[in-house]
């Protein structure tokens, strides 16, 4: 609950929005423990983003009161914004470089999550090895998901950088030893992104490990996948996430 000694905050909806889909991304098991946040552009130079706060709790546990307002050099955009114990993430550059470089976004998502992680340990990339079973996830992958090849915290502008060239125009990067980063439009579309991800990354270390070799979806086949449109790929995948997380609790 808001401290109701500090100033009352602004962009409340957007606030809650971010707060929701850091909690998906936990229970989709992207973002155990306390590693993890997301942001959102506000206006030309400023963003939301996950804070660290004085009830830290992990990203499971995200309120909309951990979104704080910033400028895209970390300082409070807003009066009372960083009061109270809040600090921005350490890795608040690998946002601000994202939303400073690339117009074509407004939300940012990064997270650790395992199984991404092992497999491209492993040498096996994001490849669309599927067809309808994830089609926009197929067609991200097969659009190429590129890999940022050092292990690192990502804490300042010339880091974010190093990943930015390394993620082009591509709207996830994976960083080696580290985990993975979601770019898009929509806090909602970065996560669904983030997710099929590691659902392939799931699926490549499982037919592996099972003996099997990884094949690419035929042209043909691809080439038959239908565009469901952003209603179903985004708003009612996003509604199905959100009620999986509640039946949950």
């Amino acid at each position: 609950m808001m401290d109701q000694s500090q100033p009352a905050l602004t962009h409340a909806g957007e606030r809650e929005a971010i707060a929701l889909a850091c909690r998906v991304l936990a229970h989709r098991g992207l973002a155990d423990g306390i590693l993890g946040h997301i942001s959102l552009r506000i206006g030309e130079n400023k963003l939301l983003v996950r804070c660290r706060g004085p009830q830290e709790r992990g990203l499971a546990f995200t309120e909309a009161d951990d979104i704080r307002l910033v400028d895209l050099d970390g300082n409070p955009a807003a009066e009372g914004e960083l009061e109270g114990g809040y600090t921005v993430p350490n890795e608040l550059p690998l946002h601000t470089e994202l939303l400073r470089q690339r117009p074509d976004i407004n939300a940012v998502v990064h997270a650790h999550p395992p199984r991404v992680v092992a497999a491209d340990l492993a040498g096996l990339g994001v490849r669309p090895i599927v067809g309808a079973f994830d089609i926009p996830g197929t067609r991200l992958a097969a659009g190429g998901v590129p890999v940022y090849p050092r292990g690192v915290l990502v804490r300042n502008r010339q880091l974010a950088t190093e990943m930015l060239h390394a993620m082009g125009d591509r709207p996830v990067v994976l960083l080696r030893g580290h985990g993975l980063t979601s770019a898009a439009e929509t806090v909602e579309q970065a996560v669904l992104q983030a997710i099929s991800v590691d659902i392939l990354a799931a699926l490549s270390l499982q037919v592996t490990a099972a003996g099997g070799t990884l094949k690419d979806l035929p042209d043909s086949d691809m080439a038959e996948l239908p565009d469901l449109g952003g209603s179903f790929n985004t708003q009612t995948a996003w509604r199905h996430e959100l009620a999986r997380m509640n039946a949950a609790w």
